[in-house]
């Protein structure tokens, strides 16, 4: 029982007296008592008047104390509005300002604000998504150069229909706050890395006299291109700067396009091959240290890409500029031994091997995949190729492999790879750096010892935390890196002559037959893989086609649409076998007409449109693919479109290759 229950028990109401006293009458008359009950009567009348005359009086002091106070209320409340400390307006719910404080009237300068609609005002104000949110409105917009953030509400005058509505806005000024956060973000330091990506050649190509010149000339010009930041520069090796300035000068080098690299490319003081620089910039890390790794990631990709380009890592963010020159070639085999050597040992500590390529496997792709298949089996250690699409050139390669009774179980599906991968299995990834692009991502998941071997050059996406990583986009393909790693990974490595020709096979598509990304490794390494075995006339027989593909690739190259003169557009017809097989033959066949320097050619399969990109050089296909999510090389590139129709991917292509050319226009 609670204290007022107990409290009303114990001193009773006015009522039950009355009621006593009106029961004792009763009785009193009752028994004869006349004379006492008149008495009685004449004092419970006396006492009901009291009573209710008592009542009356103490009704009426309340509600005039109440009157009192609620005028009181008003009066606060209409003063307190009045001298509101914040801009405060009321809206009808259609944006029409029916009231409004003076601190909300000095915002708009004496401007005629009453019965007029917000909107016009201030247009960024949207009524109808105020009223979405009418528990709690908050928005953050600017006016005459000032800044608010403006909270309020939906609340309901009273409770006649809806038309009585109204909204209650609060603008509070941020803009001394928005001043200084815009202050602090442009003055947060921003670390570069900026590397000469070809100081050897460069210097093995200039004569002894030339070379301090040179050398003197690059920093000259490096100097004058940061001078105006009052940043800090600073070489840290013989071919590495580090160049430290605040973000509100960055988006200066953006709007030029880093033309940097085009004025150290123009330097021309007795050298014989132009210098290129690589930029790798961090920025937004929550510390200097953070900073600091992400300009090494960022170095990282550009020399990853081929290098004389600019990355920008923004924490999770990559933008690119740059990226115009072909890749050089290294012309030391030292890295190719290092990581031989170190591929062996990771080789040696495995339980077993699994070796994997990139999904719709091409012949570069499978042919790296069974060159390295035999150099692990010479190291005394079970392998086995993941492999699960490919294109018609593998088939053939793999009915020629179904001959040899060793190759029965090697290759497996990315279920069987799941069941049998455990903790001390090695993953070797071919062909693709891509974890989306592998023939089970999934895979890459389920151990930590991964290794990646691959030529492209380097996107956004890369796998990461790979124990041993060999990616040089110098490389004409796959397959040229995996036949220099045999000759060190094991002397007494012999390749039968199916694999030493999947091999050369995998760098004469690659190369297009030795025309293009051709350097003295790629030669020498088909003279080692000649040595082998490999018949020429064997690999060529690879890469017949039936008379459908030959009609198909013919239709493909005839429906060609010519764009900006020189640039040759075509679509793969639907329902077409071997689609993506033809599309490459096409892109490649294009090439062969006069004034074409590139050519993209697409196809869809089972809802995926996927876009083959060549070029001869003067126009980087692997740029304009990269605009839609593709990636690849300078004069050979790809791109995958899911759910997008070929129409949709046509009109995609033509605004990615204009916005190409717009870059290089601004830049010239």
């Amino acid at each position: 029982m609670d204290n007022k229950k107990f409290y009303r028990i114990l001193i009773p109401g006015v009522s039950l007296y009355l009621w006593i006293i009106f029961i004792s009458i009763f009785i009193m008359a009752f028994y004869g008592h006349w004379i006492e009950a008149v008495f009685g009567i004449i004092i419970f009348c006396y006492l009901l008047y009291y009573n209710a005359r008592s009542k009356s009086l103490k009704t009426k002091e309340i509600t005039k104390y109440i009157e009192n106070l609620t005028f009181h209320v008003d009066s606060a409340t209409k003063d307190t509005l009045l001298h509101f400390p914040l801009p405060m307006v009321v809206l009808h719910l259609n944006g029409i300002i029916t009231w409004y404080n003076p601190k909300f009237g000095d915002i708009f300068k004496g401007q005629e604000l009453f019965e007029k609609p917000i909107q016009h005002f201030v247009k960024d104000l949207q009524v109808a998504a105020l009223i979405e949110n009418e528990s709690n409105i908050s928005l953050n917009l600017s006016y005459d150069d000032r800044y608010y953030h403006i909270v309020g509400n939906v609340v309901k005058i009273d409770s006649a229909p809806e038309s009585n509505y109204m909204i209650v806005l609060y603008w509070i000024d941020n803009t001394e706050l928005k001043t200084l956060e815009s202050k602090y973000k442009d003055e947060k330091n921003i670390e570069s890395i900026i590397m000469i990506d070809n100081y050897d050649e460069v210097m093995q190509n200039t004569d002894d006299g030339n070379r301090p010149q040179v050398l003197a000339e690059i920093d000259k010009r490096l100097t004058t291109w940061v001078s105006f930041t009052n940043g800090v520069i600073k070489k840290f090796e013989r071919d590495k700067y580090i160049f430290i300035f605040e973000k509100k000068y960055l988006f200066k080098f953006e709007e030029k396009k880093f033309d940097i690299l085009d004025s150290i490319r123009e330097i021309n003081i007795g050298n014989k091959i132009p210098v290129t620089l690589s930029i790798g910039i961090g920025l937004n890390g929550e510390t200097i240290l953070e900073n600091d790794t992400y300009a090494r990631a960022a170095i990282d990709i550009a020399l990853g890409r081929g290098g004389d380009q600019v990355v920008i890592k923004d924490r999770d963010v990559l933008k690119f500029y740059g990226g115009k020159t072909k890749e050089l070639e290294k012309r030391t085999k030292v890295k190719a031994r290092v990581m031989a050597y170190a591929l062996r040992e990771l080789i040696a500590q495995a339980d077993q091997i699994m070796i994997m390529g990139h999904q719709n496997g091409d012949i570069d792709s499978v042919g790296a995949s069974i060159g390295l298949y035999r150099g692990v089996k010479y190291r005394g250690k079970n392998a086995f190729i993941v492999l699960n699409s490919f294109n018609p050139t593998v088939s053939n390669l793999l009915l020629r492999l179904e001959k040899i009774e060793e190759y029965n179980d090697v290759f497996i599906s990315k279920n069987q790879a799941m069941d049998m991968v455990s903790d001390k299995t090695l993953v070797i990834v071919v062909d693709t750096h891509r974890t989306s692009f592998t023939e089970c991502p999934e895979l890459l998941k389920e151990t930590h010892h991964v290794v990646v071997i691959d030529h492209h050059r380097r996107g956004a996406e890369f796998i990461e935390n790979a124990v041993l990583t060999y990616h040089e986009p110098y490389a004409s393909s796959t397959c040229e890196m995996i036949t220099e790693i045999l000759q060190y990974i094991d002397e007494k490595v012999k390749l039968n002559t199916v694999e030493a020709e999947a091999l050369y096979a995998g760098i004469a598509v690659d190369t297009k037959n030795f025309s293009f990304k051709t350097g003295v490794r790629t030669f020498e390494a088909a003279s080692y893989l000649r040595r082998m075995g490999v018949d020429t006339t064997s690999v060529k027989q690879l890469f017949q086609n039936d008379l459908d593909t030959f009609v198909a690739r013919a239709n493909t190259v005839k429906a060609a649409e010519i764009f900006h003169s020189n640039l040759a557009i075509s679509v793969c017809p639907e329902n077409t076998k071997n689609a993506q097989l033809i599309i490459a033959q096409a892109a490649d066949e294009l090439l062969n007409i006069t004034g074409i320097t590139a050519s993209f050619v697409m196809c869809n399969v089972n809802g995926e449109t996927i876009i083959s990109g060549r070029s001869l050089g003067d126009i980087n296909v692997q740029v304009i693919l990269e605009k839609l999510g593709g990636g690849g090389h300078l004069t050979v590139a790809g791109a995958q479109l899911p759910g997008i129709s070929v129409e949709e991917a046509r009109i995609q292509l033509k605004t990615a290759i204009e916005q190409y050319y717009d870059d290089l226009s601004e830049k010239s």
